[in-house]
C-alpha cells in the first residue's frame, strides 16, 4: 500500500498522537480539503507535544528573557549571551528521556550529539557539555528504614543496566567528537525506576558578528541537504517523546535514533568552514522531526516557502517513500539555505571533509511547505499551519497537595545520639550525595585544554576563554523531591542553588537555560505544578537578574500512570572576569578559618522541624518523608551571591563552597576531601537537634575558608550586603571534628569518610552490600 491510497481513520489519527478536534483543525487550515497522508504524518510531528509546546506555551511566557546582555532568547536552537570583547557564548539545554529509557546508550548519545548541533548551528563552536542524569534507586535498602518506595531487586538490576547504558552513551558521544564535560549532577529516587530523565546541556562560543540563525530568504536560494544520509531510523521520534510509556514501549525501539560522533566532528567543522565563506544564508539542525521541522520553521521564521524533493534527499536504505524521509530523526544531518550562483563553496566545503552536499531544492516566494515526490506534489502545507497556528491549550489546573505529613511523624526521634560520626558516613554514602567518580571518569573533561574546573572537583564547572583573562562557570541543579513538597519553592531553589554554585567559583551569573521534566499533562494536578514551576523560576530569575535565554520542555514521563516528580534543571552560565581568581571548594592549607556566610538567620524549632522531612538525612537514614522544602529568601539569597563574588575578586578567601544536600556537615566533609585538609569546628545549636544543625539544609549558605588576617575585612564585607560571616574553627591535617555546643559529635579521619563517600556508587553497582544502618 502507497501513502497515497491510506485511509485516515480514527484509529490512524490515534496512531500519530491526534485528536479528531485537531483533525478538524488541519483540515481548516488546508482550506477544507483532507490531508494527505504524507501531510498527516507532518502535521503530527510538528503538532506533538515535543515540537509544539501546546500545553505549556502559554505558561513560558511569563519567563523573564531579557538583559542587557541577552542577544538570542527563546525561539531559535540556541541562546546567545554576549560576554564582552566581541564575544558571546551559545548554550542550552535538552531533554532525551523517552528514548533513553528504551535504549540508554543510544538514547543518551543522541542526546548528547543533538545538543551539539544546536549549538554549532548558531556558528558557534562547542567547548562545554555537561548532563543532568535521573535514576531509580541503584540500592534496595538505604539507612535504617526501607526508603518510602522501596525498589525491588528486578527495578534496581535495571536502573543499574540504564545507568551504566545513558553513562557510556554520553561517554562514547562526547570523547569521539571531542568536547569536555565538566560534571552536572546523577541523583536517584524511586519515581524515575520507569522514567530515567537524560537532560544534556551544551555551551559554546562565537563571534558576535558570526552568529547563524535557521531562517530562509532570497526566493530562488538553493536548498542544501548536508551531513549524513536518511534512515528509516528515529521515525516519529518527537511524537514517541509526547506519550507516556505502556507495556508496549518495548515496541518503540526502532523510534531510537543512532548517532555517530565521528560524522558529527566531521559536519562540525565543516558547518564552520563553509559559515566561514558568506556563502550560507541560514542553517537548521535536523532534529525533533527532522527534515519536516528543519523545512517548515526555516521557512516561517523567513517568511518564505521552501519546496523539497523527496528524489533529491540521500537515502542509506531503498524504498524509502516521502513519508518515511521527512519524518525521519536520522541523525548528523543539516539543512541550509545558501546564496544562488554560489553553491559550488558550500559544495567544495563539504567535499573536503568527505560529506555528502545536496542540492534538495529552493526557496519559493509562497510561504509554504511544498514536497514533490518523483514530481508530484504530495504535501503543500502554509508554514503558520505547522507552527504559529498550532495548537495551544490552556489545559486546567488542580491544586495538589502531595500525600505526605506536613509535620513531623510522631515515631521520628530526633536529637538523643550522642555520636553522630556513623550517620555522617551513610549520608556521605547515599546516591544522592556519594561521589560520581564512577560517572566522570568516564568523560574527558580536559580535551580541548581550557577546563580550569572539571567533574568532581567545583561546585560549578569552569572554562577559560581562549585570548582572554575571562573564564565561564556553568552549573545544573534541581530538586523533584522539593518540587514535589511544593513545585513553586522547589524551583526557586534550583535556580538560587544553580546560581550560588556558580557565584561559588567567583563568577556573575549572566544567563539561565531550563529543562523542565514532568509527568501527563492532561493531568490537572500535572499543569498545575508545571505552573507554580513557572511562577517559581519566574519569581527566582527576577530576583536574581538572570534571564531565560531557552530550554525545553518534557512531558508525558509516566509509565503505568505512575509519574515522575516534577523536576526542572537549571543550567546557570557565569562570567569570571579574571580566570586566575577562580575559586575552588575545598581546603587549601590547615589553620585557615571557617567561616559559615549566611544569608538568612535560622528558624524555630518548629521550622527546622518541618524542613527537615525534606532532606536528604530524612529519605536516606530515617526513610522518612515529610513537611516543606527549606524557606528561600530571595533578596537575602541575591546578596549573598553578590559578597561571595566580591570576596572571591577581592583575594580575601582560600575556598567557597555551597552547602546544601546532606546540609553543613556534609559540605565540610566534602571540602576536605581533596587535599585531605579537615577541620575543627563548633557549632552552636540555637536551641535545635543536632541533627538539624547538622544535617538540615537551610538556603542561603556557604562555607569559606580564608587566613585569619582577612577575617575582619571578610565581616565588614558581608555587613555591607547584611548577611552574616559566622566563624565556625579552624582548619586542620587529616581529621575532621565537629561539636555542637561544646560536645564532640562528629570525629573521624578524613581517609575514612573520603573512602565511604568516593566507593558507594561503585560498590552499589557492583551490588555491594551498602554501611551497616546506624543505631
Amino acid at each position: 500500500m502507497t501513502t497515497a491510497t491510506v485511509a485516515i481513520t480514527p484509529k490512524v489519527l490515534r496512531d500519530h498522537g491526534l485528536t479528531l478536534d485537531e483533525y478538524d483543525r488541519i483540515k481548516a487550515l488546508l482550506g477544507g480539503r483532507e490531508p494527505s497522508f504524507t501531510e498527516l504524518g507532518i502535521f503530527s510531528v510538528m503538532w506533538s507535544e515535543h515540537c509544539s509546546y501546546k500545553s505549556s506555551r502559554v505558561h513560558l511566557r511569563r519567563l523573564p528573557t531579557h538583559s542587557r546582555r541577552v542577544l538570542q532568547g527563546p525561539g531559535e536552537n540556541a541562546g546567545i549571551i554576549d560576554i564582552g570583547d566581541g564575544w558571546a557564548c551559545a548554550f542550552k539545554i535538552e531533554s532525551h528521556n523517552h528514548p533513553s529509557f528504551i535504549e540508554p546508550f543510544q538514547g543518551a548519545t543522541t542526546g548528547v550529539g543533538g545538543i551539539l548541533r544546536d549549538i554549532f548551528t548558531m556558528g558557534a563552536r562547542p567547548v562545554a557539555v555537561m548532563d543532568s542524569l535521573r535514576f531509580g534507586p541503584v540500592q534496595d535498602r538505604v539507612g535504617r528504614a526501607p526508603s518510602p518506595a522501596k525498589a525491588s531487586q528486578e527495578d534496581v538490576h535495571r536502573n543499574h543496566s540504564i545507568l551504566e547504558g545513558v553513562v557510556s552513551g554520553i561517554a562514547s558521544y562526547g570523547n569521539c567528537f571531542g568536547v569536555p564535560n565538566l560534571g552536572g549532577e546523577t541523583k536517584v529516587e524511586a519515581c524515575y525506576s520507569g522514567n530515567p530523565l537524560v537532560n544534556a546541556f551544551a555551551l559554546g562560543l562565537v563571534r558576535k558578528d558570526q552568529i547563524f540563525y535557521a531562517k530562509a530568504s532570497g526566493e530562488g536560494n538553493p536548498v542544501i541537504y548536508v551531513g549524513a544520509k536518511t534512515g528509516r531510523d528515529g521515525i516519529h521520534g518527537a511524537t514517541m517523546a509526547s506519550e507516556e510509556f505502556s507495556e508496549a514501549s518495548e515496541a518503540k525501539r526502532p523510534n531510537v535514533q543512532v548517532g555517530d560522533p565521528f560524522l558529527e566532528k566531521l559536519l562540525l567543522e565543516a558547518c564552520l568552514e563553509a559559515m566561514q565563506t558568506g556563502a550560507v544564508i541560514g542553517i537548521q539542525d535536523m532534529g525533533a522531526a527532522g527534515l519536516t521541522c528543519s523545512t517548515c520553521e526555516m521557512g516561517a521564521r523567513g517568511g518564505v516557502g521552501l519546496e523539497i524533493e523527496m528524489d533529491r534527499v540521500p537515502q542509506r536504505e531503498t524504498g524509502m517513500n516521502a513519508y518515511e524521509i521527512l519524518l525521519s530523526e536520522s541523525q548528523e544531518r543539516m539543512l541550509l539555505v545558501a546564496q544562488k550562483g554560489r553553491e559550488e563553496e558550500v559544495f567544495k566545503v563539504f567535499r573536503k571533509w568527505g560529506l555528502d552536499a545536496v542540492e534538495v531544492g529552493r526557496v519559493i516566494g509562497k510561504p509554504h511547505m511544498r514536497v514533490l515526490e518523483h514530481g508530484a506534489v504530495v504535501a503543500d502545507i502554509p508554514n503558520t499551519a505547522l507552527t504559529d497556528d498550532a495548537p495551544v491549550y490552556r489545559r486546567p489546573l488542580k491544586r495538589w497537595d502531595p500525600p505526605v505529613a506536613r509535620e513531623t511523624p510522631e515515631h521520628v526521634q530526633l536529637g538523643e545520639k550522642a555520636d553522630l560520626t556513623h550517620n555522617l558516613k551513610q549520608l556521605l554514602a547515599s546516591a544522592n550525595i556519594c561521589s560520581k567518580r564512577w560517572v566522570y571518569q568516564q568523560y574527558d573533561s580536559m580535551v580541548q585544554t581550557n577546563t580550569v574546573e572539571g567533574p568532581g572537583i567545583g561546585d560549578g564547572g569552569v572554562i577559560r576563554v581562549k585570548g582572554s583573562q575571562r573564564a565561564l562557570s556553568m552549573a545544573l541543579d534541581g530538586n523533584g523531591r522539593w518540587c514535589y513538597l511544593d513545585p513553586k519553592l522547589g524551583a526557586m531553589h534550583a535556580v538560587a542553588e544553580a546560581a550560588r554554585n556558580v557565584a561559588c567559583t567567583g563568577a556573575t551569573p549572566v544567563g539561565a537555560t531550563n529543562c523542565l521534566n514532568f509527568a501527563n499533562p492532561e493531568k490537572p494536578h500535572i499543569m498545575w505544578q508545571f505552573s507554580q514551576t513557572i511562577d517559581g523560576i519566574t519569581k527566582a530569575c527576577e530576583e536574581l537578574e538572570i534571564p531565560i535565554t531557552g530550554g525545553n520542555v518534557s512531558f508525558y514521563n509516566e509509565t503505568l500512570g505512575e509519574g515522575i516528580y516534577p523536576t526542572p534543571v537549571l543550567g546557570v552560565v557565569g562570567l569570571l572576569e579574571d580566570v586566575s581568581k577562580a575559586t575552588f571548594p575545598h581546603f587549601r592549607k590547615s589553620e585557615r578559618s571557617v567561616v559559615l556566610l549566611r544569608g538568612s538567620e535560622p528558624g524555630d524549632a518548629t521550622d527546622a522541624e518541618v524542613e527537615f522531612g525534606s532532606s536528604e538525612y530524612a529519605k536516606e537514614i530515617l526513610g522518612e518523608l515529610w513537611g516543606f522544602p527549606p524557606a528561600l529568601e530571595l533578596e537575602k539569597e541575591a546578596a549573598l551571591q553578590k559578597s561571595i563574588v566580591e570576596l572571591i575578586s577581592s583575594g580575601l578567601i582560600q575556598s567557597a563552597h555551597d552547602c546544601s544536600e546532606g546540609g553543613l556537615a556534609v559540605a565540610l566533609a566534602k571540602a576536605a576531601f581533596s587535599k585531605g585538609i579537615g577541620c575543627q569546628v563548633d557549632l552552636s545549636s540555637h536551641g535545635l537537634a543536632t541533627e538539624f544543625v547538622l544535617f538540615g539544609e537551610d538556603a542561603g549558605r556557604i562555607v569559606i575558608s580564608c587566613d585569619p588576617a582577612n577575617l575582619a575585612r571578610i565581616k565588614q564585607l558581608a555587613a555591607k550586603y547584611d548577611i552574616s560571616a559566622d566563624l565556625l574553627g579552624q582548619t586542620v591535617i587529616g581529621t575532621i571534628e565537629i561539636k555542637v555546643d561544646e560536645r564532640v559529635v562528629v570525629s573521624a579521619k578524613i581517609a575514612e569518610l573520603r573512602d565511604v563517600y568516593e566507593s558507594a556508587l561503585e560498590r552499589a553497582l557492583r551490588s555491594e552490600p551498602a554501611p551497616a544502618a546506624a543505631d
